[in-house]
């Protein structure tokens, strides 16, 4: 007998499969999309710029280190881009995580599962508060400026991750991967891995300027609440 979750997960993965030509375009060249994100991410930016400052010297204060964190992503077209995230995790969170899940099978059983940790020890005090709140991910409103991203899409892979999506890996490479996607309006971290790709594949299936805008205002309990962050 399957949780409610494993049946979700069952239902979404219906959606599977190659992604017909006719959605690829409509994502990729939608120049409505493409001035939303760019309205958006001005306007955030001229209201969040002190946030910035004030973020960037609590993270020095708390963990002495670089303020910002970025990493290589694959995007649309497959192309790789760098993303800009606030650092929430130690300077030595990779040393940290190799040595947890090597001692401790919960935590591997968990980072397999969902490819997350609820109680991470790498992540900093300053950095749990960034989490929850979301704030972390304010620099990626530079990426949006620099249309390596979207305001809503999936969110975007490591290359490491590929071999995980299959068949389901072109969908990513279909569309801008976003800031905020469907999973996580529909339960964030407490969704397994593969109801989270299930929920991607959904959204570009399903693309329509509509459902961007219904996931923005889904999103704005999610992130003032905290819910499903940690």
């Amino acid at each position: 007998m399957k949780n409610g979750s494993g049946v979700e997960a069952d239902r979404l993965s219906a959606w599977a499969g190659n992604p017909p030509a006719g959605t690829f375009f409509k994502v990729h060249s939608s120049p409505l999309k493409r001035a939303m994100d760019l309205v958006i991410a001005f306007t955030v930016l001229a209201f969040v710029a002190p946030v910035f400052l004030i973020v960037y010297a609590l993270i020095k204060i708390f963990d002495p280190g670089p303020a910002l964190f970025s990493h290589l992503r694959v995007g649309r077209d497959g192309r790789m881009f760098t993303v800009y995230k606030f650092r929430t995790m130690r300077v030595d969170a990779q040393e940290r995580l190799e040595e947890l899940l090597a001692s401790n099978p919960e935590a591997a059983a968990e980072w397999a599962k969902y490819q997350k940790l609820k109680n991470d020890p790498r992540v900093t005090l300053i950095g749990r508060i960034l989490r929850r709140s979301s704030i972390d991910e304010l620099p990626q409103l530079l990426n949006i400026v620099r249309g390596e991203m979207s305001v809503i899409g999936p969110r975007p892979v490591t290359s490491g991750e590929i071999h995980r999506y299959g068949a389901d890996y072109p969908f990513y490479t279909a569309v801008r991967p976003g800031v905020l996607g469907l999973w996580q309006v529909k339960g964030r971290n407490k969704l397994t891995y593969p109801e989270r790709v299930a929920y991607d594949v959904q959204y570009v299936k399903t693309w329509s300027i509509w459902q961007d805008i219904k996931i923005m205002f889904m999103a704005v309990p999610v992130v003032l609440l905290g819910l499903g962050a940690y």
